[in-house]
């Protein structure tokens, strides 16, 4: 709410405001002193009445009275909105001629967020556009910044984000945040999934002696999660098959062997896929004293070309 007040002073001439523009809500409310020789007063705003002395002309209830006395005329605004900016005028009536006084009411509003990208799904290389709509008096300043270890300061000071040729670097949570100064700034997120095929980044061969467990290890970062089989020699193996184990985790697999044997030892291939691509490692149970010889790629087409007609058959399969 606001406050408009005249204070009555006998020293004085005429009405005066002890303040020019005046901005709510952080300005002061402005004063209008008149003299003694004053018969009648009002409060205006543009060209309409208000109050005259005592009576009410307005119709809006938010427009109340709160002192007529020697020392004040004061009238108050309540749940102040933007339409209420604008020129308020003391005008007083004295024995000779009538003054008037005016104050500028600046109306601030704290800045809101009205409209802002949803959450977006969005393959590797492709370019996304982000935006973020707010209001405000002053008209809030709007920037987007990316939330992440890795990121420096902004990456963009504008209503809209642009990203050309997206990396998986770059997904995660994007902050808008609107500021005006009047007051906090108000922040929401969007979050950004970039999608990738399958990547090997770890293929772990391992040696074990004969009647021991052994367990190889296949690890693969991907988005949507990679999806793992593993073959020997042309034959895919399956959960179930006696003393042997897969373990699927979203990014690891694991091939465990509860009682290696002569036969178990040999060339193991792990492949993982999702609905981007397929990648495939080549890993070793060995032996003890054997050298192991492990290697992994996103394109062992030469080593493994026995498991393209079984991937291409899988995938249309599944997808």
């Amino acid at each position: 709410q606001v406050v408009l007040a005249l204070p009555r002073r006998p020293d004085s001439d005429g009405p005066h405001f002890l303040s020019g523009p005046w901005t709510y809500p952080s300005g002061f409310p402005p004063r209008c002193t008149i003299d003694n020789r004053v018969t009648r007063v009002a409060w205006l705003n543009r060209s309409t009445i208000l109050y005259a002395g005592n009576d009410k002309w307005c119709l809006d209830p938010r427009v109340v009275l709160l002192s007529n006395t020697q020392t004040q005329y004061s009238i108050e605004i309540q749940n102040v909105d933007v339409y209420d900016e604008g020129p308020y005028t003391c005008s007083v009536q004295t024995d000779n001629h009538p003054k008037t006084s005016r104050v500028h009411l600046i109306v601030q509003v704290s800045p809101k967020i009205v409209e802002i990208s949803s959450d977006i799904s969005i393959n590797e290389g492709n370019n996304i556009s982000l935006t973020c709509i707010a209001t405000g008096r002053p008209e809030p300043t709007v920037t987007w910044r990316h939330i992440s270890p890795k990121a420096v300061g902004f990456v963009s000071e504008d209503e809209y984000l642009e990203i050309q040729g997206i990396t998986r670097e770059q997904s995660g949570d994007y902050e808008c945040s609107a500021s005006n100064d009047v007051a906090a700034p108000v922040v929401r997120r969007v979050k950004v999934t970039v999608n990738y095929p399958p990547y090997i980044s770890e293929a772990k061969g391992t040696g074990v002696p004969v009647g021991q467990k052994g367990t190889l290890q296949c690890e693969a970062s991907a988005v949507p999660s990679a999806e793992f089989q593993w073959y020997k020699d042309d034959k895919r193996l399956v959960e179930g098959k006696k003393g042997v184990k897969v373990e699927n985790r979203p990014f690891l697999s694991k091939l465990i062997f509860f009682n290696v044997s002569e036969h178990d030892y040999g060339n193991y291939t792990c492949v993982a896929s999702n609905k981007l691509g397929h990648t495939n490692a080549s890993i070793t149970l060995f032996g003890p004293g054997a050298v192991s010889e492990v290697n992994n790629g996103t394109s062992r087409r030469a080593g493994c070309i026995w498991l393209l007609p079984l991937l291409v058959l899988h995938l249309l399969l599944k997808f």
